[in-house]
């Protein structure tokens, strides 16, 4: 059995953030709570993790360090959190800001109602205008993180109450943002307007909860209510007295990579099960290209629920072909490119026994730099696939992402400067497909319009050129 060692993030696309937030009426054991809640949303960032609790009036304890979730948190560690009504926390990975301990979150600092506490997910577009406005106000900031410049416009504007504060920073905020907010007693979670983030409400004996998919509040063992609206801001207080509020310029438009990549295929997101919307991807795939093989697969892990949708419709067997090692030793993911191709790896296995003299249809995800699928096709053949043709359960990835999903600039994406043709040539496939937009949206159970699918077709939901978006400059 050959094998080959594939740079993290080329392996295992990296993107954005997962946050939770519980409050209860009860002091409990709290940080257990949020320990498990973010070890369930570990795929969303594995370069961070943070929890903070609130304890007596207006203060709040945390700790948060480089890692994965149960590299961060041992026993020990979660036993010197006091017991608490009120936690938040969060997992990392940067798409704003370098990859150190300080822009790890929570962000947690003092304000106008105390110690306070902001855990985000997503990419704010304007934000180095607002920061270089702050700054020149007399505001510092200690991190490189949008979140530190959403923290400090809430407390800006929290001077009659913290729901004002957060209402009117939201209002002043392009891009997407899901945040749970602690501070002054209370929780508080946000969507953006246009919904590009996910975030979702439960309930467990009573107990309030918000995470950004369903399967951190199964976790948990609570009941998922529903899916926060666009723009929706919600308050509970400590009597768990909830109330709702809107931030203006409602305008639907969810990440459509949440179903092809980013969620956990258990999750639900605004009604619709990730795991059906990537089968029916996958039954799609096989009314459109019907491929004379003898086996099917998919690339661990998103893409294999696509490939037996793919084997239900066409009757071609399902095999697992490839084996991917879970519980290789890590320090930290490196976020910069030269870094990704040199640091951190991930080993995956060929399954030679299930693929030896087989013509292989083998389905992924998506392709978004080239150099994973190469490598791919490249092992497959190195362990007697006699053919291999990829289908993609999305469409081609040509623009870059610059609300919260780490797609780099468009010529670093292999779908940015090559058709469909060139693509199959310098990944060594013998055939290349790609799921249509229609199907996807289709699958994914909505119109076009209401989904944000700016990677595929440049379709951005905000016109990015205003923002400077790419060019990231800061002036003071």
């Amino acid at each position: 059995m050959k094998s080959i060692l594939l740079p993290q993030n080329e392996f295992e696309r990296q993107e954005e953030c997962g946050i939770i937030g519980i409050i209860s009426k009860e002091k409990k054991e709290m940080a257990h709570d949020l320990y498990f809640g973010l070890f369930a949303l570990q795929h969303r960032g594995q370069e961070s993790a943070g929890i903070a609790v609130a304890y007596e009036p207006r203060k709040v304890y945390y700790y948060k360090k480089m890692g994965l979730v149960n590299e961060v948190f041992n026993e020990d560690k979660l036993a010197a959190f006091p017991d608490t009504n009120c936690g938040i926390g969060h997992v990392r990975y940067s798409t704003t800001g370098s990859s150190n301990v300080v822009n790890a979150q929570p962000v947690v600092f003092y304000g106008r109602w105390g110690r306070m506490a902001v855990a985000h997910n997503g990419n704010i577009i304007n934000c180095d205008a607002i920061k270089s406005r702050l700054i020149k106000q007399g505001h510092i900031f200690q991190s490189s993180i949008d979140s530190e410049v959403i923290a400090a416009l809430i407390n800006l504007y929290s001077e009659n109450s913290l729901e004002e504060g957060v209402k009117r920073a939201c209002e002043e905020l392009v891009g997407a943002y899901a945040l749970v907010i602690m501070a002054d007693n209370k929780l508080v979670a946000v969507r953006d307007p246009m919904a590009l983030k996910p975030l979702c409400l439960g309930d467990k004996k009573g107990d309030i909860l918000f995470a950004s998919e369903t399967c951190a509040i199964d976790s948990l063992d609570a009941t998922v209510i529903r899916d926060l609206k666009p723009g929706e801001i919600v308050v509970v207080d400590e009597n768990l007295q909830m109330h709702s509020s809107f931030i203006s310029g409602v305008n639907r438009r969810s990440c459509i990579f949440e179903y092809v990549y980013l969620a956990r295929s258990d999750s639900k997101i605004d009604g619709v099960n990730v795991y059906d919307a990537r089968y029916e991807c996958g039954k799609m795939l096989a009314q459109l290209f019907k491929i004379d093989a003898d086996v099917v697969a998919g690339v661990p892990d998103s893409a294999i629920v696509s490939a037996r949708g793919y084997s239900e419709v066409s009757g071609v067997p399902y095999i697992d072909a490839l084996s991917k090692n879970r519980y290789i030793g890590r320090t930290f993911i490196q976020p910069s490119q030269s870094l990704r191709e040199n640091s951190v790896k991930i080993k995956l296995n060929a399954i030679r026994g299930n693929i030896k003299n087989k013509r292989l249809i083998l389905i992924d995800d998506s392709i978004v730099r080239g150099t994973t699928s190469r490598k791919i096709v490249q092992l497959l053949r190195d362990n007697g696939a006699k053919e291999v043709h990829m289908l993609i359960a999305s469409p081609v990835v040509a623009f870059p992402c610059f609300f919260g999903v780490d797609m780099e600039s468009k010529d670093k994406l292999i779908g940015g400067y090559k058709n469909e043709q060139e693509i199959c040539k310098a990944i060594g496939a013998d055939s290349l497909h790609y799921l249509p937009m229609d199907c996807l949206v289709k699958a994914c159970g909505g119109k076009k319009e209401d989904f944000c699918t700016a990677c595929f077709d440049g379709d951005y939901p905000i016109p990015i050129d205003k923002y400077n978006c790419g060019k990231f400059v800061l002036e003071i």
